[in-house]
């Protein structure tokens, strides 16, 4: 996967999501507009298809980006590259709203059948099969796209949608390291079919997207036992992250950005015992998301004040 916006090119901003495209995309898109050459009889209808590729891919990623705004979480850019797009979400840690966020993007490609099956019915009952053969191939071709990366997306392999979908159902039932855990496996085994089907079919484009989920599932691997473990940490009582309710770990997992000592900021009131550096926001190690000490206190006690409540009512 590329990085944020190394390698990049900034196209224009959308509903506050700014735009990226990988300079690799101009170099695919010269190959594959040459390769498709033979499908139409001017290379401009080639160009029109591989643009919309490039359209169907980025309504993908917004209906990722659209629908983690919904449900509380916040995205800043979406990335555009030869072999697809990322929406860089940050959804609330709680599995419905991963869910959301995840399903949003098929649901778009779901969303676009009918209108293309009409645009494909209508090309056919006028017969610009006969009359505008480029057309009508076009208009057949996004068609088919649209199919082929809907059912690809919904694949039960991490990291594809229906991967990180499918960890979204687990985490319900199995929490979410071991939900992570179980999807990552399933991932390895699935990158390893596309590895045997990318050597049988001798197919550049199957090793790459191969490569990219083989790595992807080694990180996702690694943040899964970091979870687990961060699971099994012994909790500090008083304090609960506002955003998801999480109370935090005792022991010195926060670093100090100047001195690079290791603390429990907790445990120093967001202070650095080592060279007294003070921090105004401390970051939750489940949600990622910063808030001041302050907050994390005043949602520990309106959480306990909910539960006395609820206490008395009974």
């Amino acid at each position: 996967m590329p990085s944020k916006r190394q390698g990049s090119i900034h196209l224009f901003r959308i509903a506050g999501i700014d735009l990226f495209l990988h300079w690799s995309w101009f170099l695919v898109a010269i190959i594959e507009i040459g390769y498709l050459r033979n499908r139409y009889s001017s290379p401009i209808w080639s160009a029109l298809e591989y643009l919309a590729l490039f359209a169907i891919v980025l309504l993908h990623e917004l209906g990722h980006a659209l629908a983690c705004r919904q449900v509380g979480g916040s995205v800043d850019r979406i990335m555009l590259w030869p072999l697809g797009g990322v929406a860089y979400v940050n959804p609330p840690q709680r599995p419905g709203a991963t869910l959301w966020s995840l399903a949003a993007g098929p649901l778009v490609n779901v969303a676009l059948m009918p209108l293309l099956f009409g645009a494909y019915a209508a090309s056919h009952s006028l017969g610009l099969a006969q009359s505008m053969p480029d057309a009508y191939r076009l208009i057949r071709m996004i068609l088919g796209i649209n199919i082929v990366l809907l059912i690809f997306n919904i694949l039960p392999i991490y990291p594809l949608d229906g991967g990180q979908i499918l960890r979204s159902l687990l985490w319900f039932v199995m929490g979410r390291g071991r939900s992570l855990v179980v999807a990552t496996v399933i991932g390895f085994v699935g990158a390893a079919g596309f590895v045997g089907l990318a050597l049988w079919l001798r197919s550049v484009w199957l090793i790459f997207v191969s490569g990219y989920m083989l790595m992807n599932c080694w990180s996702g691997w690694k943040v899964a036992q970091a979870l687990i473990r961060m699971e099994k940490m012994p909790r500090r009582e008083g304090f609960a992250c506002p955003s998801c309710g999480k109370a935090p770990p005792t022991g010195d997992h926060w670093r100090c950005a100047q001195c690079k000592q290791a603390f429990d900021t907790f445990a120093t009131g967001a202070v650095c015992p080592n060279c007294g550096a003070q921090f105004p926001n401390t970051m939750c190690g489940e949600c990622q998301r910063m808030h001041p000490m302050s907050e994390w206190v005043a949602s520990s006690y309106a959480q306990q004040s909910a539960i006395t409540n609820a206490s008395l009512v009974k």
